[in-house]
C-alpha cells in the first residue's frame, strides 16, 4: 500500500531516521533542560526515552519486514508493534528502572566530611594551609586544610575533621585518634 504515493518502506525509513535522531538529541540534552518527562508523576510509560525507543524499534522492524517479506502491511504493522512493545518493556524493566533507583555513590557533600579521619599529605603550618587525604569507599579525597587549633601539623599525621568552611577542612590533632589508629 502506498499512502500519499509514498512506499511504506520509505515511511518506515523516515520514521526510523527521525526517531533515532530525536532519541540521541534527547539523551544528550535532557539534563540541560531538566526535562524528565511524565515519569516523575507516576506515569513511567510516558517517559520520552520509552516513546522514542518504541517508535525507533517499530519503524526499524517495519522497514525490515516490508523489505524482506511479502506479508500484508497491517500484519507487518502489528508484528512490529508487538516486537517494539516487548523490547521497550524489557528495556524499561531491566535498564531504566534499575538506573533510576541506583544510588550515586561517588557524590559527597562537604558537610559529610565532618568527623572523618584523614592523613596530612602536605604539612599544615599554624597560620596557613596544607592538604589532607581522606580515604573513602569510592576512593580518596584530597582537600585543602588548616589547623583548627592554630598549631603546626606535620606530614603523615592522622587528623580529625572538625568542620568545613568555604571548601577548606578545619582539622585537629587528637591523641586519642593516634592511639586508636
Amino acid at each position: 500500500m502506498e499512502p500519499l504515493s509514498i512506499p511504506l518502506e520509505t515511511i518506515y525509513l523516515y520514521a526510523l531516521i527521525i526517531s533515532g535522531v530525536l532519541t540521541i538529541l534527547y539523551v544528550l540534552f535532557a539534563d540541560v533542560f531538566h526535562f524528565h518527562g511524565a515519569g516523575d508523576a507516576g506515569l513511567h510509560f510516558l517517559n520520552p526515552v520509552l516513546i522514542f525507543a518504541f517508535v525507533t524499534i517499530l519503524s526499524a522492524s517495519g522497514f525490515l519486514l516490508e523489505k524482506l517479506s511479502s506479508l500484508h502491511y497491517g500484519l507487518i504493522l502489528g508484528i512490529s508493534a508487538v516486537v517494539a512493545f516487548i523490547v521497550v518493556t524489557l528495556l524499561n524493566v531491566f535498564v531504566l528502572i534499575p538506573l533510576s533507583s541506583a544510588e550515586e555513590s561517588l557524590v559527597y557533600k562537604e558537610s559529610d566530611l565532618r568527623g572523618r579521619i584523614g592523613t596530612v599529605i602536605t604539612a599544615i603550618p599554624a597560620d596557613g594551609f596544607g592538604e589532607v587525604m581522606i580515604e573513602n569507599i569510592s576512593g580518596r579525597i584530597a582537600k585543602p586544610a588548616s589547623s583548627f587549633d592554630d598549631v603546626a601539623i606535620p606530614n603523615g599525621t592522622k587528623v580529625l575533621v572538625v568542620q568545613v568552611e568555604n571548601g577548606i577542612l578545619q582539622v585537629t590533632i587528637n591523641q586519642e585518634i593516634e592511639s586508636f589508629i
